[in-house]
């Protein structure tokens, strides 16, 4: 074989380094001795092959953003070739910096994101040739749960929802399951699932745990629990057992139902007395949550049951089964009874009244009271009498309104109660039988007086508790029987009173004192009934009011006070006026045309101002004037104008208007100042025209106007400004000059212009000329005006 530097031979082993194709071959070895020789081939083929990729070109990849992404290059060659990539056909070739190239070709992005994004391109090098192919990346937002199921405690029965919201890539459609307990809902009607929510209705003890919410994508799976409590009212106590059982106290005990995921705060135990009130059951005592016996105190001759209810934070569960029952045995009673009173329905005897005691503080058979009573200031020994089980004992004969001693004292077959409480009462009373005396009167002020009187001595109140006046129909006062005077307040001024004192006790009234006879001085009048603004016009109102309601005396005048008020409700200055006490109407003349007043109107007394009434009103801008005295009374009011129209000029105005009535009725024109105090103007006008000039006006002045005709209304009042007087320009002398100046600087201009014209003077174009002249042709001679010659 000829020589190959890259195959060498080491005893019976050939070694190839850097094979090439012509290294292709077979091999033969021979090995020989004495005795003959063998053969063995061997074939030696060196591939050569440019790159392949075998990953399918185009492919897509999706990731989810900051997730790695690994990108498939699958390829072979001969020799290996070398593998690059890069992002959008552009740029150099990705580094490892950034990315992870790995052996088999794979590129992997450790954290993709938003901008990883692209066409990613492999390509395959060797000696051979290269190969090339383009993969596809897109990153997809994650899938995200922005509102997660929350943890939910509900009552058993109750509806419970869950909501789970779902955020995604919008290329990606997720799929949203619940689980419960990492399986599957129960298949219930109760649970009803929409796109965001989870409802479970009537919930039971077996729903209660932890609800998931799952939500797919193809790339991606996120979950959210939430756990459900079912809650409720305790399940009620049972076994309850009476044990210790005394004449006074008993030992209760119980086992303590399911507090059904709330834990119990206490218990309520309850009794019914089945002997006294059988079916009624009654408060005993509580215990907190964590005990499960009481020791219950107990009355004599009571048949007792006790249930016991347990209480959570939800409420109290149902009352228990009823224990065994319990009867104690009788003793005396252990208290009187209550409310004891004495007082008399007559003047002769005394009614002892009390609260009796009921069946389960009678404390045995046999119940009884025994009434004692004696009078408080005698030396006489208590009287008693034992009465059945009732609440009242009269005593008779007694003398009139006599304080009594008394005491009510419970006993039973067993014995007697404790010794009772003594209460003080009266017998009964009869009817004053004296007057008061030496009653007379101070007059303090128009609305007060005050009025004294002797005692009645030996007399004696209702009660021994304090009373307080009060009024009553009739101007009747009462006052504490222990007074000896008393104010009598809210008198009307100006008025006169008579005073008689009376003797009241529970019976009735006595005789009255003799009458006496007092005047109140004048006071401040009531505020006038009513205040109206009629009439108003360009410069006048008129008042009309009704006096006051409560002059309380003798009025001596009105006061009027008035002011203007502009349009931010600012006040102007204050005028006061004095109007004579018989005046029901007043009118102001000379005010502003169209402007608000603010009037305050009160009335007086020797005693002073009273309460004032206040009003507004506004004076017009275009007003109807004011009917003559007739109107109303039967006669007509003819002619009637209308329509007035203005058309002013600087000096001048011209007034025209329309009127329907008889013909011949002369009208008149009056005018003013707009504004000003000054009489109106009058122009009578023949009643054969409907219109009049005003003449020898001031310019630029308002002008008030206003039409009438003989017995009718004054209509149409109207604000009117004349123009200012305007300067003719054009007749001004200085005007005239400088036009004239004007004129004549425009002729000369026109002279010089034409003067440069005829001599022909420089200008650019013969310039333009000059400068580019025929050498041939010689230029005109300015000096003489001829021709030059050609050469």
């Amino acid at each position: 074989a000829p020589d190959d530097p890259s195959r060498k031979i080491d005893g019976d082993t050939i070694i190839f380094s850097n094979v090439q194709e012509r290294s292709s071959a077979v091999y033969q070895c021979n090995a020989s001795n004495e005795y003959g020789y063998l053969l063995a081939n061997a074939f030696v083929n060196v591939l050569a092959e440019p790159p392949r990729i075998f990953t399918s070109a185009d492919t897509l990849y999706q990731v989810i953003a900051n997730r790695p992404a690994l990108l498939d290059c699958a390829f072979f060659g001969s020799p290996l070739p070398t593998i690059e990539w890069f992002k959008d056909a552009k740029g150099s070739a990705l580094r490892e910096d950034i990315y992870v190239l790995h052996e088999n070709g794979t590129l992997e992005i450790p954290v993709a994101q938003k901008d990883s994004t692209g066409t990613y391109t492999c390509v395959a090098r060797n000696k051979l040739g290269m190969a090339k192919n383009d993969i596809h990346l897109e990153i997809k937002d994650p899938t995200r749960i922005i509102k997660q199921p929350e943890y939910a405690v509900v009552q058993r029965g109750s509806t419970v929802s869950f909501e789970c919201i779902v955020k995604h890539d919008h290329t990606l459609i997720p799929t949203v399951t619940w689980l419960k307990d990492h399986g599957e809902l129960p298949s219930d009607g109760r649970f009803t699932v929409d796109k965001d929510h989870l409802v479970v209705a009537d919930v039971s003890d077996a729903d209660g745990g932890t609800y998931t919410c799952v939500a797919n994508t193809t790339l991606d799976s996120v979950s959210a629990s939430a756990v459900l409590s079912v809650v409720d009212v305790p399940n009620p106590p049972f076994d309850l057992e009476l044990t210790d059982q005394l004449d006074r106290s008993v030992q209760l005990s119980w086992t303590p139902g399911d507090d059904n995921n709330s834990p119990i705060t206490k218990f309520i135990i309850e009794y019914e007395d089945a002997m006294h009130e059988p079916g009624l059951w009654h408060h005993q005592t509580e215990v907190p949550g964590a005990q499960t016996t009481a020791q219950l105190k107990l009355s004599p001759y009571v048949n007792y049951s006790f249930r016991v209810m347990a209480v959570n934070s939800l409420g109290r569960s149902l009352p228990s089964e009823a224990s065994e029952q319990y009867l104690t045995k009788a003793a005396e009673p252990d208290k009187n009874p209550t409310a004891v009173e004495g007082l008399g329905s007559e003047p002769d005897n005394l009614v002892i009244t009390w609260k009796p005691l009921n069946g389960f503080e009678s404390n045995g058979p046999g119940l009884q009271y025994k009434v004692s009573w004696r009078q408080k200031d005698g030396d006489d020994e208590w009287t008693s009498m034992v009465v059945a089980d009732v609440s009242k004992y009269i005593v008779s004969g007694t003398p009139t309104f006599v304080p009594y001693l008394i005491k009510v004292q419970a006993l039973n077959d067993a014995g007697f109660a404790p010794e009772p409480a003594v209460v003080l009462g009266h017998s009964g009373e009869d009817l004053p039988m004296v007057a008061p005396g030496n009653v007379h009167v101070n007059v303090v002020n128009s609305t007060l007086a005050e009025v004294h009187w002797d005692p009645i001595y030996y007399w004696k109140a209702q009660s021994s508790s304090t009373r307080n006046r009060r009024h009553i129909e009739k101007k009747i006062l009462t006052f504490q029987g222990s007074k000896t005077h008393g104010m009598l307040p809210g008198l009307e001024p100006f008025s006169h009173y008579t005073l008689n004192v009376r003797v009241v006790n529970g019976k009735g009234e006595g005789p009255a004192s003799p009458d006496r006879v007092f005047n109140t001085p004048e006071g401040v009048p009531s505020a006038p009934s009513s205040l109206k603004i009629v009439n108003p016009t360009l410069d006048s109102l008129t008042l009309e009011w009704e006096p006051p309601s409560h002059p309380n005396g003798i009025l001596t005048e009105y006061t009027l006070k008035y002011q203007p008020i502009n349009s931010t409700h600012e006040l102007g200055p204050l005028v006061d006026l004095k109007i004579p006490a018989n005046k029901t109407r007043w009118t102001l003349k000379n005010l502003n045309f169209s402007t608000r007043y603010k009037f305050y109107f009160y009335a007086q007394t020797v005693a002073g101002s009273g309460s004032q009434i206040t009003e507004e009103a506004i004076t017009t801008m275009d007003e109807a004037g004011i009917l003559p005295p007739d109107v109303g009374a039967g006669k007509a009011v003819n002619p009637r104008i209308s329509k007035l129209t203005t058309a002013t000029a600087e000096t001048s105005a011209n007034i025209s208007w329309e009127d329907e009535g008889p013909e011949h009725v002369n009208f008149y024109v009056e005018y003013g100042v707009a504004g000003s105090k000054e009489e109106w103007r009058k122009e009578t006008v023949n009643g054969s025209r409907s219109f009049f000039g005003l003449k020898a006006l001031m310019p630029g002045t308002a002008y008030k106007i206003r039409v009438g005709a003989e017995g009718t209304l004054v209509l149409g009042v109207q604000r009117v400004c004349l123009r200012q007087a305007q300067v003719d320009i054009a007749t001004q002398g200085w005007f005239i000059g400088l036009m004239c100046a004007v004129a004549l600087l425009i002729l000369i201009l026109l002279i010089v212009c034409f003067i440069r014209r005829n001599k022909g003077g420089k200008y650019p174009v013969k310039e333009k000329e000059d400068a580019h002249a025929d050498p041939e042709i010689q230029p005109m001679k300015e000096d003489d005006g001829t021709f030059g010659e050609y050469r």
